[in-house]
This record gives C-alpha cells, sequence and structure tokens, in this order.
C-alpha cells in the first residue's frame, strides 16, 4: 500500500498552502527527497519494503553519487565537484589523526576481540558517562547503566522509534530538519513524521525566524490526532540541523513540559554539543537542566562524527533512565554494534580531557569560527540573505530572490545547477523547509575549497539574476508572484544568536553592515529603471 502511494505521487512541488491542505499521509511520503517517484520502476526482485528501501536510496543520494564519481581534487581534479552538503568538519584532521595513533590508542586485549554486552563495553559506558557529566554540566554524576552504545546517531533514531513507536506511528518534529531522520524512522520501523512548520516571517509570539514555538507544536499534535495519526515521541535537534538555533533553557522546559502533558517520548539530539564556536552563544543540555519533567521518557544522544570531526568512525550514544528503553535498545544493538578496538580508542579520547580543552576545542572552535567567518562575509558580498548563528557546520541560506515563481520545482532546478557548475549544496526540500528558495551550505572545509566553492556560486547566482532581469524586462507585469517574499521585506540577517537586548548593544559595523545587505538585496533599482521612468 505504501508502495503504491509513492507510486502515484507527483513531483511534489507547489507552495506550502498546497503542501499544508494536503492529509498528513499524503505529505509525508511526498516529501521523502529530490526524486519523482511515479518514474521509479518497481524491481521484481524486491519485496514491497525492498522497493521502498531502494526509492528512498535512490531519492536522496542523486548530489552524492554525482560528487563521488567527480571528487574534487586540488592536483587530480581540479574541476571535480566540491562538496558543500555533507555535513563533516574537514577542518581537524591533523589534529584528530595525530592523537587517533598515539600509542596509547593501541591496546589490543582479548576482551575487544571478543563478543561484548551489547550496551558496549562498561569500561566506554563508564568514561561516556563522567564525559556527559562534565560537558552537559549534569547536576549530579551520570549513570553508566544508562549509557548505550551503537554505532552512530542514525542507528539511534532507527532503533529508539522501533520500540517507542507501532508500524504506522508517528514521531513529532519541527521543519527545516536534516532529512536522514526521516530513513532513520521509516526503513526498518515503519515510522512516520508529523511536522511543526516553521517558516521565516515572525509572527505572534515569535521572536526569530523559524523560531520553535509551544504553539506550533501543539497545533501539529492535533491536526494529526485530527486525522487519526498517533504521535508517540517528540524529537528535538539542539543545536539544531539546518538552522544552527540553540534553545534557551526556558525554551527546552517548556517544550518538555508540553511533551509530559501529552505523554511523548522527547529524543533530544545534541550531536552539535560542542560544534558552538563563538563565546556569545551558550549551549544548555537537557542533562543539565536540574530537573527533568518526565525523566522516564527522556533520551538524549550524543556522537564523536561532528564534535571530534571523524564521522567515518561510527559511534553513537543514547543516555535514558528508562531501563525498559535501555534494554529494548539493547537488543537491537547486536545489529548494530561497535567494534572493540574502536569502544578503546573512543574511550582513551573522551577520557583525556586536557588534550579536548587546551589543544582540540581551541583549534576547532577558532577554525570554525574562521571558516564561518569566511562564507558569511562573501554572502553580504552577494547580498543574500542568511541566518548568522554559532553552532554547527552550516549556514541556512535564502536564494528566494533567485527563484522566480517560488515552487519547488523551481527550488530544485536551481539546486542542479550549482551542480552542474560543479558545486554541491543541500536545498530546502531536502531539510522538508516549508518555503522554497532556502539553502543550507557547510563551511567546515579548507579555505582553498571555500574559495572556489564560493567563486562557483557567485557565477551561478550572477547568471541567474541576470536571466531573470532579461524575463522580468519580457513579462514586467509577472513581476510580483503570490508565495515569493521581496528581499527587502525579510531580511534573514541575523549578527548574533541571542535575541537583541537593546538598541546600544548593537556596534557600528554591525549597523553599516545591515544597511549595505540591505542596498544589495533591494531589487529597487532593477525594477525602476531609467527606461521606466522615461
Amino acid at each position: 500500500q505504501a508502495l503504491s502511494e509513492i507510486a502515484g505521487m507527483g513531483g511534489g512541488g507547489g507552495d506550502l498552502q498546497e503542501m499544508r491542505a494536503r492529509p498528513l499521509t499524503e505529505r509525508r511520503v511526498d516529501m521523502h527527497g529530490f526524486c519523482n517517484p511515479s518514474d521509479f520502476q518497481r524491481s521484481p526482485y524486491l519485496s514491497a519494503r525492498g522497493n521502498i528501501a531502494n526509492i528512498f536510496r535512490g531519492s536522496t543520494e542523486e548530489g552524492y553519487k554525482a560528487y563521488h564519481a567527480d571528487k574534487y581534487d586540488e592536483d587530480k581534479n581540479p574541476n571535480g565537484i566540491i562538496n558543500f552538503g555533507t555535513s563533516e568538519n574537514k577542518l581537524c584532521f591533523d589534529l584528530m589523526s595525530k592523537r587517533l595513533t598515539q600509542t596509547d590508542m593501541n591496546l589490543m586485549e582479548p576482551p575487544l576481540l571478543q563478543y561484548p554486552d551489547w550496551k558496549g563495553h562498561m569500561f566506554l559506558r563508564e568514561e561516556v558517562a563522567r564525559f556527559l557529566t562534565y560537558y552537559c554540566k549534569a547536576p549530579a554524576p551520570l549513570k553508566a547503566e544508562n549509557v548505550i552504545v551503537l554505532n552512530g546517531c542514525g542507528s539511534l533514531f532507527s532503533a529508539l522509534a522501533t520500540v517507542l513507536c507501532d508500524p504506522g506511528e508517528a514521531v513529532l518534529i519541527a521543519t527545516p530538519f536534516y532529512g536522514g531522520i526521516t530513513q532513520s524512522v521509516f526503513l526498518y520501523g515503519n515510522v512516520k513524521l508529523v511536522y511543526a512548520y516553521l517558516d521565516s516571517k515572525i509572527t505572534g509570539t515569535s521572536t526569530r525566524p523559524f523560531q520553535l514555538t509551544v504553539e506550533k507544536l501543539e497545533k501539529a499534535l492535533q491536526d494529526a490526532r485530527a486525522e487519526g495519526v498517533t504521535v508517540r515521541a517528540l524529537i528535538l535537534l539542539n543545536p539544531q540541523n539546518p538552522l544552527g538555533d540553540i534553545y534557551s533553557l526556558s525554551e527546552l522546559r517548556d517544550y518538555l513540559e508540553f511533551a509530559k502533558r501529552h505523554e511523548l517520548h522527547v529524543i533530544v539530539d545534541e550531536i552539535y554539543m560542542l560544534s558552538v564556536f563563538d563565546e556569545s552563544a551558550t549551549f544548555h543540555s537537557v542533562l543539565g537542566m536540574d530537573r527533568l519533567p518526565d525523566p522516564q521518557r527522556t533520551h538524549v544522544m550524543w556522537g564523536i562524527s561532528k564534535d571530534f570531526a571523524v564521522s567515518g568512525i561510527r559511534f553513537g550514544t543514547l543516555y535514558t533512565e528508562n531501563q525498559d528503553v535501555a534494554n529494548a535498545v539493547a537488543s537491537l544493538c547486536y545489529f548494530h554494534g561497535v567494534c572493540g578496538p574502536v569502544q578503546h580508542k573512543v574511550a582513551q579520547l573522551l577520557r583525556d580531557r586536557d588534550w579536548i580543552n587546551q589543544v582540540y576545542l581551541r583549534a576547532n572552535h577558532a577554525r570554525l569560527k574562521a571558516a564561518h567567518t569566511y562564507v558569511t562575509d562573501e554572502l553580504k558580498t552577494l547580498g543574500v540573505p542568511f541566518l548568522n548563528r554559532n553552532a554547527g557546520f552550516f549556514v541556512w541560506i535564502d536564494f528566494r530572490k533567485y527563484l522566480r515563481t517560488g515552487t519547488f520545482e523551481e527550488e530544485m532546478l536551481l539546486w542542479r545547477r550549482f551542480l552542474d557548475n560543479k558545486v554541491l549544496l543541500s536545498c530546502g526540500k531536502a531539510f522538508e523547509c516549508s518555503e522554497p528558495g532556502w539553502f543550507r551550505i557547510i563551511f567546515a572545509d579548507k579555505t582553498h575549497r571555500l574559495q572556489l566553492g564560493m567563486q562557483r556560486i557567485r557565477k551561478v547566482l550572477e547568471e541567474r539574476e541576470q536571466e531573470i532581469l532579461a524575463e522580468e524586462k519580457e513579462q514586467p507585469c509577472q513581476s510580483d508572484q503570490d508565495g515569493k517574499a521581496d528581499s527587502t521585506d525579510e531580511v534573514i540577517f541575523v549578527s548574533r544568536h541571542q535575541e537583541p537586548t537593546c538598541a546600544s548593544s548593537s556596534n557600528l559595523g554591525d549597523l553599516i553592515g545591515l544597511l549595505q545587505q540591505q542596498m544589495r538585496s533591494s531589487d529597487w533599482l532593477q525594477k525602476n529603471t531609467a527606461e521606466q521612468f522615461a
């Protein structure tokens, strides 16, 4: 049935109003990826589930297949694709390779080559508990018995969805969000996602673009229940991918209280918690709260792939006080275990707090900040609005003014155009964004790749700008489409993560930068030419 629904779908275009008007069941199937499901050919060699897994893979990896077939290399393939799409930290190989090859990493004892406790070796779980106690600022020492180790947070999402939900039930999540979660919860568990749509307009109780509020969660939950969908859990990403938002303690408390009222489990993904690279932003872990509203339904995950720049080492950890959940997830760890020698290396890494604090984090944060500054300065020069946050490896960019009609089809064409010009970005639809035209760019890369990649982006945008000008000359009355926000009305250009306190806190440089950006992004001069006045 699910396969026939997917096969019957169209291309998934249209605007926000059209998307929200459709039933939730259709939305969740329709928004899975890049491809047009109607083009999908069912394989006679696969089961229905196998065909669904196949269409998932095909729809989400078009860009990555192209990248791996034509990777940029400064010497061997200088005209290859530069990858600004995969969220990886490529700035710290020197530090990590040196630390992971030191002598203390090379222990080999019989237990490391034998079957472990599926929750992970106790020496590692104890080290994880101490690590999280310290960096999450837990009010009391966290317990090793509440720690489970798996091969990455994708496996954790999959395992948690399977043990918390029955097939066909749902988990609530705010959009835009990291799209890989869709696959993680669906492929094994047949669990769907219900979306709380966030948008760039600051309305109601919102104080910043794409702000998550309890009101939006309540509406999404009630809409799902009205359609007969059972929602079992809420997923929170903190820091948020792709927005880079960091939730305040009061916001976290509000979200957890909302979940408690509705008896929802809360899965909190804190995988970027040590990748907050500016002192002006403060991360608050759920594990650092004095009191959890519903500790038996609160489950926190973290891993080393982002914060320690080793996405090729598959390691994720779950902390939960609920032993029923822990034991159920542990049963699935048989399929998702971490090999013994890697468990030893991770324990040694997490134990070395002096190196982490004095060497690694200092250098990593400085490098992330410098790369972020370079990319955002380039965006300012181009007059492109963006969310300026201080966490993660990404910038959420507003390319809506480069879409003439403001549809997801047009967004997809722009995404492919970047790819044709040898730069891979992630388009908003991959994150289930409700507004066409938003893109995510990864900046945690070496300077020479950032420079060349931004040159290629600039080329595409300048060409697109000229095309839109030419089209508007031919059809001047078509210049203002419904659903396309004028760039001067919604400048998403925030100098700090924190909410503004008073006017005096803005320095002159910020004000000048904002004015320059507004002048560049305005299309007044383009629309009001001397010829038109004549």
